[in-house]
């Protein structure tokens, strides 16, 4: 592994989990009727804490960026997962919890998942697959599921639609940071001339304000608690499908192999899981009819 790629992937992962920290913060006391509406994030924009987050999470995205350039997907997208524990760590410090044994637990089974997977995988580059038909294959099943996730989260609302959402917007980051990697190869290639004239940019930057608005309508609607593991965990699954879907990456494939790898995977989202239930993971202000208006802060 580049030590490079480690050090972008784990700075990217720490500006993303200070980063949504800071956005729910912000968003939870958002007017309920901004849910699922660009309007939250205008209403949102006049939030200094909301802002900083933003900011984090936007360099987070590009230290990501940067490292999905110098490395797979698949092996960046485990290492970014790891966004939880820089999560826990701020709020810890929010809320004074100690870590205690589920804490202990969550930390290890998402390190030692992290690693298992990447170990036993040794992810590595290959030929990208040249066929469109897979391509928009996996990208539309991917969004199409996105699309359905969002559908029923509007409908069950206030119970389980911040986990649908926050499962959505994972799907969605997860293609956007595949996209992103082909960006950086057409723009590597060929310059900014051949980037601007490819379809990926563009549709990196749909993605990315799609889940914007997913996203902050489940910190808005939910504790962090019950939104961000859900995000975090669905976000490398995905990103590790199209790695190995069409941009060429390469994982062992011998028996022993796929069973740590899939034990690898299994520990990620047990230890994403943990850790996002921990009490030290905000859980909301007053209820939401307690709080009669939006006041910036």
């Amino acid at each position: 592994m580049s030590v490079l790629v480690l050090v972008l992937a784990v700075s990217a992962a720490c500006c993303l989990g200070f980063g949504f920290v800071l956005q729910q913060n912000a968003a939870q006391k958002a007017p309920l009727g901004d849910f699922l509406s660009p309007r939250l994030l205008l209403d949102l924009m006049r939030v200094p804490r909301w802002l900083g987050g933003i900011g984090l999470m936007v360099a987070g995205m590009a230290l990501g960026a940067v490292a999905l350039g110098q490395g797979e997907i698949s092996l960046v997208e485990p290492l970014l997962a790891t966004n939880l524990l820089f999560a826990l760590a701020l709020s810890r410090h929010q809320t004074k919890q100690p870590l205690g044994r589920q804490g202990w637990a969550g930390l290890v089974l998402l390190a030692g998942g992290v690693t298992t997977f990447i170990v036993a995988g040794e992810p590595r580059g290959g030929s990208a697959v040249s066929d469109p038909l897979r391509h928009w294959l996996i990208i539309g099943v991917m969004i199409g599921v996105a699309l359905l996730l969002t559908t029923y989260a509007k409908r069950s609302r206030l119970s389980s639609g911040p986990v649908l959402l926050s499962l959505a917007a994972g799907l969605l980051y997860g293609v956007q940071d595949a996209l992103t990697r082909v960006s950086g190869q057409r723009f590597s290639a060929n310059g900014l001339g051949e980037l601007l004239t490819g379809w990926q940019l563009y549709a990196v930057l749909a993605l990315g304000v799609t889940g914007l608005v997913l996203v902050q309508s489940a910190f808005e609607t939910a504790p962090l608690r019950m939104s961000l593991p859900a995000l975090t965990a669905a976000q490398p699954l995905a990103g590790i499908i199209c790695g190995v879907g069409f941009l060429g990456d390469r994982l062992h494939t011998g028996t022993g192999a796929l069973a740590w790898e899939a034990a690898g995977l299994a520990a990620i989202v047990a230890g994403i899981v943990l850790l996002g239930l921990h009490p030290a993971m905000p859980r909301g202000t007053a209820p939401r009819e307690q709080v009669p208006d939006f006041q910036p802060q």
